[in-house]
């Protein structure tokens, strides 16, 4: 296998993922500020032009972040990271997808908008930015009011859901664009979380 990637959320949340699970491979840099990803080259591999891309042994290309995991997951179960019951299951994909839907997108419509950094392939509007940028710190009430109740986001083990908002606040704190409030749960919870070797490595 192949993971083509560059330094992007959606990138790091597979690599995360896949350092949980032990698993390695061939990693390819795709230089996304300077537009590789929208060459006919890499088109070919994900037309949508994002990252990452995971290309496999026999030529079969899977894009989208979230379906390389779910591959990653059936091809290697253990560790579980997607739930195990039926309910976990449900559990895990509704608290990732709070995560991504509620606060991971506010924070990249507020940088994609507000600093222009892709200025040159897309229509960026500085006013939606900033209206990304004021919701996303009042999203992060959920989080911390399940994190009051559980040791992670789903019951008392790490799952992928816990690897997004991770990822998320990690690239909140870097771009800048929406400072987020501190707040004691979600304190505790990244305390623990950031010391794992797999975000600790990637």
């Amino acid at each position: 296998m192949k993971l083509h990637e560059s330094p992007s959320p959606n990138a790091r949340r597979v690599t995360v993922f896949m350092a949980e699970k032990g698993i390695e491979c061939e990693r390819v840099s795709v230089d996304i500020r300077g537009g590789e990803n929208i060459q006919s080259d890499y088109l070919k591999k994900n037309p949508a032009g994002r990252v990452p891309v995971l290309e496999l042994d026999d030529g079969t290309f899977i894009s989208e972040s979230m379906a390389i995991c779910r591959y990653l997951e059936a091809i290697q179960p253990e560790p579980n990271l997607f739930g195990s019951t039926a309910i976990e299951v449900a559990n895990v994909e509704m608290w990732q997808r709070r995560v991504e839907l509620n606060l991971f997108l506010e924070i990249a419509g507020a940088f994609r908008n507000i600093t222009g950094f892709f200025k040159d392939r897309e229509t960026c509007v500085e006013e939606w930015g900033k209206v990304c940028a004021e919701k996303a710190p009042k999203a992060l009430a959920m989080f911390d009011d399940q994190l009051s109740n559980s040791e992670y986001l789903v019951g008392d083990r790490f799952t992928v859901a816990d690897i997004t908002l991770a990822i998320t606040l990690d690239f909140s704190d870097m771009v800048k664009v929406a400072p987020l409030p501190s707040l004691d749960n979600i304190n505790r919870w990244r305390e623990m979380v950031t010391a794992r070797p797999s975000l600790v490595a990637n």
